[in-house]
């Protein structure tokens, strides 16, 4: 054969890859609104971008007819490309290929793509389209799997890894996006479940449907396993390029700077009227957030999930900071089971990729009631203060109302490490409110009198006045700076400045006990 014949080969072998399970299979992947890998692949990266790698792989198994089946790709799409000109490594299942079903060689290149994306220090995408486990390859698929998940918590913490559910996932394939730090799921296409309908129908009796049991919104705004939601796979892909804009390549870069253009002094006059004079009243924490940052710009994770509590990024001059907020708009802002954990793993991914936190407080309390009691309010809130208090990145707290006795520290006062504390004149800083301080200080006094009603108004207004401030902490240096709320967005400038060299290391040891 000659050098042409060769070259027209490798082209003719390249095209039948490419069209994976046939025409035939793609017009069905696109009747469900749904792209192909590859498609999907160039929506993704830069134009031109992408590089493939182990195009020619194929399955070796001969059982149940397998030896006579071809799988193009072994029905997954894996290489590098860029994203906005940084590099990624990205793999996409193909749902065309035996429904994308995951085999020892369909694997093994994902594996590939995760160990060269550690060793180069660049984070990975997966997009998931897949049947689950193959079942003709049985035990081989299964370590399969078990690889897979072995590499993703060996990578966790060392390169960003995101997972885009596009497709049914269920069984053992759901547990390799659970393993990871992002999950990005599709309207009215993402599945995710470890037992489908069926199962449950026939085991439990309930009667559920795909989308109810493991929909995009389930799992968005139930469930918490999902932190994204897209209205279809290219608002999905944008959603992706977004984040990845704030988050370094690896635990060894900082994240990137971008020049915003928003004035590092600009002033906001409106944030000196947005406490309302009644402490009981809510306002939108939001408001509050995009005043301060750059250009008004707050990308939040979980949006749909603990809505009492706020989590994601934005930039104060140019630099990427963490966001942790309390929402006064929703349950008061009160810290839940839901609320802790969405906290303490997005401060946890921040701490692994050199991203500081702020922190922005208003906070009554834990959330009371039996149902958190029995579900572990304790252990989860726990969670809260561990992941502060191992946390070494910047940390910068802001309290602009109310933040009452454990839930205090808990929104990482400077007991838990906090490197600077700011507070709003408007700030209550105390060991509870002042109805339930007054009730029990001045118990007697308040029984006694002749007007008990007009006594306990009159010993709540006192201890406010003198506790539900921020100057008993500042006097104790609980509080370093007690500023106009107009002010806020130079002082955090200056703060993070300050803190941009900091250094602080633990004690040597294996890893921690997180109370998971």
């Amino acid at each position: 054969m000659s050098t042409r014949e060769k070259i027209a080969d490798l082209e003719a072998r390249s095209q039948r890859i490419e069209v994976g399970g046939g025409q035939k299979a793609i017009d069905k992947q696109h009747q469900k609104a749904k792209l192909t890998a590859r498609e999907r692949i160039v929506k993704l990266l830069d134009p031109g971008s992408f590089t493939e790698l182990d195009k020619f792989v194929t399955h070796r198994c001969i059982n149940f007819g397998m030896a006579e089946k071809e799988a193009p790709g072994e029905g997954v799409v894996t290489g590098y490309g860029t994203i906005e000109g940084r590099l990624v490594y990205v793999y996409a299942q193909d749902f065309t290929v035996l429904g994308g079903s995951l085999g020892e060689m369909h694997a093994g290149k994902i594996c590939k793509v995760l160990d060269l994306a550690v060793k180069t220090g660049v984070p990975v995408i997966g997009l998931n389209d897949s049947g689950g486990a193959r079942i003709q390859e049985a035990i081989d698929a299964l370590s399969g799997y078990g690889q897979i998940f072995y590499r993703n918590t060996l990578a966790s913490g060392v390169i960003p890894q995101l997972s885009v559910i596009m497709g049914p996932c269920a069984g053992g394939a759901v547990y390799s996006p659970a393993l990871t730090d992002y999950v990005f799921m599709v309207k009215d296409i993402s599945q995710m479940f470890i037992t489908g309908p069926q199962v449950i129908k026939a085991v439990t009796g309930e009667d559920v449907s795909a989308e109810d049991l493991g929909g995009a919104m389930t799992h968005n705004k139930k469930s918490g396993v999902a932190h994204f939601v897209a209205e279809n796979e290219e608002d999905c892909f944008a959603q992706i390029r977004k984040l990845l804009s704030f988050l370094p390549a690896n635990n060894l870069e900082n994240p990137p700077f971008m020049e915003t253009g928003d004035d590092p002094e600009r002033i906001a006059e409106e944030l000196n009227e947005i406490i309302p004079d009644n402490s009981n009243q809510a306002y939108d924490m939001l408001d509050v957030i995009t005043r301060v940052v750059d250009q008004g710009e707050f990308f939040q994770t979980m949006p749909f999930y603990a809505s009492n509590i706020l989590t994601g990024y934005a930039r104060i001059k140019g630099q990427v900071i963490g966001i942790i907020a309390n929402q006064p708009k929703f349950m008061a802002g009160c810290l839940d089971i839901n609320a802790s954990d969405k906290a303490a793993r997005h401060i946890r991914f921040c701490d692994a990729f050199n991203i500081p936190i702020v922190n922005f407080v208003d906070v009554p309390g834990y959330l009371p009631g039996t149902n958190q009691e029995y579900g572990g309010i304790i252990r989860h809130g726990a969670k809260l203060l561990y992941a502060y208090s191992e946390a070494t990145v910047p940390k910068i707290t802001l309290v602009t109302r109310k933040a009452y006795g454990g839930s205090y520290l808990a929104m990482c006062s400077r007991d838990l490490g906090a490197d600077q504390v700011i507070a709003w004149p408007t700030a209550e800083i105390a060991v509870m409110g002042a109805e339930g301080a007054a009730n029990i200080i001045f118990r007697k006094e308040i029984n006694a009198a002749d007007n008990p009603v007009e006594k306990r108004a009159e010993k709540i207004a006192e201890y406010r006045e003198q506790f539900a401030t921020p100057y008993v902490a500042a006097e104790r240096g609980f509080v370093d700076l007690v500023i106009e709320p107009r002010e806020t967005r130079p002082c955090l400038v200056n703060a993070l400045e300050m803190l941009a060299t900091k250094r602080e290391s633990r004690p040597a040891k294996k890893h921690g006990n997180i109370p998971l």
